[in-house]
């Protein structure tokens, strides 16, 4: 059975890491990356309108839709509807805003950022599902969707409330496939239980599952010394069925380089390289975490609205991959409108409330250390 996008190759260029020179983009650079990336084959390239305070999009217009022909590429931006706008009509002009920056005239695919936690209510409390349904009926919007950082419950709810959904885009790769708190595998089987095909986002979990510790870098080195280890990590979701394409937040030419070496002429990964991949992620489980399940019981009661389970899935990223700089990035938007860990006042209510019996006031206190010092 056919899905939508099954011809696009199983590479998209993800705009949101570009390279940089003294804070700006190297947009020279970026010409290059995305000729070669035409010239391969590939096709699809990612961005959004918070990506670089908006200069992702703008230089994209300059090194791929100024100098290819519009039918050469497929390009995806985003709408997040709860990072600043206070009216339906700021919140529906960041659609007029990408259209501008990027210089063309549609999208091919265009998505409703970011759902999960409390983000998706602004989606509905400014009316965009209906006013981007009306982009597409304009033709300026081919083909809609959303990405989502979330459980599979509150996937299943958005599929359910919103059948029009032509795709999503999902957080995929081996280290989280099984997490109870990113729920890779159940968030993919809810999509294809909806029909719904799937773009694949942080399948290298933000660059994290290139810089593996040792003794996991290893089983692959042994299995395949020549493959570069975030190969492994690409191929792995580019090998799930209904997938349009595995994003990658390709940041120079020599990465790139890289990805397109193997994912040219792709091929799924064989039943012995998923065995080694399945020992890489018993390996990295056996590191200890904080075991935090996701439940939200902890905040019900919390008077400060802290972030807790968030709080926790970063410092459990941080546990097994010791980058400090990613994990603030990502710490900063998981406490977007909530409480930071240092905000405890230990008064004992999460602790109580807790099916794991986790130390909860112990862990914020090491969360903010690390995270807030």
């Amino acid at each position: 059975m056919t899905f939508l996008g099954e011809n696009i190759k199983k590479l998209g260029f993800g705009l949101m890491r570009l390279p940089q020179i003294s804070g700006e983009i190297d947009v020279e650079q970026v010409k290059q990356m995305v000729d070669l990336f035409l010239e391969k084959g590939f096709s699809y390239f990612d961005t959004a309108y918070v990506y670089n305070d908006g200069r992702s999009e703008e230089a994209i217009k300059k090194a791929l839709v100024d100098r290819h022909p519009r039918d050469s590429y497929q390009l995806a931006t985003k709408l997040a509807a709860w990072f600043g706008p206070k009216t339906a009509q700021e919140a529906q002009d960041m659609f007029w805003t990408s259209l501008k920056r990027t210089g063309v005239e549609f999208f091919d695919f265009y998505l409703l950022h970011n759902l999960g936690v409390g983000r998706t209510e602004s989606f509905e409390q400014f009316g965009i599902w209906d006013f981007l349904a009306g982009q597409k009926r304009a033709g300026r919007i081919r083909h809609l969707g959303f990405s989502m950082h979330a459980t599979a419950a509150r996937l299943e709810e958005v599929l359910a409330r919103h059948p029009e959904m032509e795709f999503v885009q999902l957080q995929i790769n081996y280290s989280d496939w099984e997490s109870g708190i990113i729920q890779s595998r159940k968030c993919y089987e809810v999509a294809r239980k909806y029909g719904k095909p799937v773009i694949v986002m942080e399948p290298v979990k933000g660059g994290a599952l290139a810089n593996l510790p040792e003794k996991v870098a290893g089983l692959f080195k042994q299995a395949n010394p020549k493959a570069s280890i975030p190969s492994w990590a690409i191929r792995y979701a580019a090998s799930l069925e209904g997938v349009i394409t595995v994003l990658s937040g390709m940041s120079d030419l020599e990465q790139m380089k890289d990805n397109l070496s193997y994912m040219e002429k792709f091929q799924p990964l064989s039943q012995d390289e998923l065995a080694v991949v399945e020992k890489a992620r018993a390996a990295l489980a056996e590191i200890p975490q904080i075991p935090c399940t996701d439940c939200h019981y902890c905040l019900k009661g919390c008077p400060q609205h802290i972030a807790i389970a968030g709080t926790f899935k970063v410092m459990n990223d941080y546990l097994l991959y010791h980058d400090l700089d990613t994990a603030r990035q990502i710490y900063g938007w998981e406490t977007m409108g909530a409480g930071k860990a240092s905000d405890c006042t230990e008064c004992g209510q999460c602790e109580t409330a807790c099916p794991q019996s986790i130390p909860i006031i112990g862990e914020l206190a090491k969360a903010a250390k690390v995270l807030e010092s």
